[in-house]
């Protein structure tokens, strides 16, 4: 069973990082999409929460409507159908996000209407390919689950070195590196994370082709 595994996986590994959209092609880590929100909002687990929810329900919801949209436009009209999209769908998020949140929205400032534009939503209309809508959703879904693994990761980190808490309850007394909460922290935080996880992704896939290797 281990062996069809690690064989599965090398001969499809290509594929498999083009689809996959949390550990082997993360937006973030990979392609350098959401960086605003992530380094300049997210400096804890609260804004991070609020920022997660708008993400997702704002990135799935207009990838699937663009994509519908976009199967009776030109390419050269597929920019404007998805911006479009994007802030109709946010006028919805918004009232949405003022009821669950109310006061903390204040946490992530312009930031949340900004993901209307965000290269993490809008980015598909790049590929000339139409896309099916049962693609569109798990794309979206996968690419929401990669983004908010790499945002909480970050505001959880930011938040403990900057306070001393996680969450709000203490960890340490005072805060290990105050630099942490502001955007040159945050940045330098995700340059840290960023060379982790790649070098994390390169180890899997050399194993792989070791185990390849060893087979039988």
């Amino acid at each position: 069973m281990k062996d069809d595994r690690v064989r599965y996986f090398a001969e499809n590994m290509d594929r498999l990082s083009r689809r996959d959209r949390v550990f082997l092609n993360n937006p973030v880590i990979m392609q350098g999409l959401g960086l605003a929100p992530i380094v300049i909002p997210a400096n804890s687990v609260m804004s991070a929460a609020v920022l997660a929810m708008g993400v997702l329900l704002l990135l799935t919801p207009t990838r699937i409507i663009a994509t519908l949209i976009g199967q009776h436009v030109g390419f050269k009209m597929r920019a404007v159908v998805y911006a479009l999209t994007a802030g109709v769908v946010f006028i919805a998020v918004a009232y949405i996000m003022e009821s669950l949140f109310g006061t903390q929205l204040l946490s992530v400032g312009i930031y949340l209407p900004l993901l209307v534009m965000e290269p993490l939503i809008v980015k598909r209309f790049e590929n000339p390919q139409k896309e099916r809508i049962v693609t569109s959703f798990k794309k979206g879904i996968l690419t929401t689950i990669g983004f908010c693994l790499v945002l909480f990761i970050m505001a959880a980190l930011r938040e403990v070195l900057a306070l001393g808490t996680l969450g709000g309850i203490e960890i340490f007394r005072g805060p290990l590196l105050p630099m942490a909460s502001m955007p040159a922290g945050g940045f330098i935080l995700l340059g840290v994370v960023a060379a982790i996880w790649r070098a994390a992704v390169n180890a899997f896939k050399k194993n792989v082709s070791l185990g390849v290797k060893k087979l039988p």
